[in-house]
């Protein structure tokens, strides 16, 4: 057999295995839900604000930690003690741990008027560093309610003392539908936000 052939039919079995291997990947019978579920800050700088200054003074806002089970694009939803679900056709468009941290962010712009930025680089060169973990941002079955819980930790530069606070927001009253549990889950968010600002502002 002609070798430039062969080369020619192995060439294009490998993009025929290729293409099978993608369309394998993606399914498109099924239709994604109507909403993605966001965060949006209730409280935003305004537009033009203009915040100088130097990044060993900046307010540094990191990534907060969480465990598996909440750092994943579904919605969590505690049965009991024991036992967790995830809310039908309710998925984050992000991590909600990443959003978080950029609510937080924006939030702190808006209340504290300082230069705020979101982690990578600056965590070695701002001035206050704000970070934690995310316990619990989803929906409490037994309570027909959404539960957002942060532990904050909040660090200076130059070695002043670590503190940490606990920060909850509830709303209660919520239908275990996508629609209303994201609202919720917002609302509640902004206001753990707010706490939080308003505890590092001091």
């Amino acid at each position: 057999m002609n070798r430039h052939y062969t080369k020619r039919l192995a060439c294009g079995l490998l993009a025929a295995v290729a293409a099978f291997s993608v369309a394998g990947c993606v399914s498109l019978g099924s239709d994604p839900p109507d909403d993605l579920l966001k965060l949006t800050p209730q409280e935003s700088a305004p537009v033009g604000t203009t915040t100088t200054g130097t990044l060993s003074d900046a307010i540094v806002v990191l990534d907060p930690e969480a465990d598996r089970g909440l750092d994943v694009l579904r919605v969590p939803v505690t049965v009991n003690a024991s036992s967790v679900a995830y809310l039908k056709e309710a998925l984050w468009v992000e991590k909600p741990t990443r959003q978080f941290r950029s609510l937080l962010a924006e939030t702190l712009r808006a209340r504290t008027g300082q230069l705020v930025v979101e982690g990578g680089d600056f965590e070695v060169t701002g001035k206050t560093l704000i970070g934690g973990r995310l316990l619990q941002m989803g929906y409490d079955a037994q309570r027909s309610a959404v539960v957002v819980r942060f532990d904050a930790v909040r660090s200076e530069r130059g070695g002043g003392p670590l503190q940490t606070k606990r920060f909850e927001a509830v709303v209660n009253g919520v239908e275990a539908k996508a629609k209303p549990v994201g609202a919720a889950l917002n609302q509640a968010a902004n206001d753990v936000a707010r706490q939080v600002a308003d505890w590092v502002k001091g």
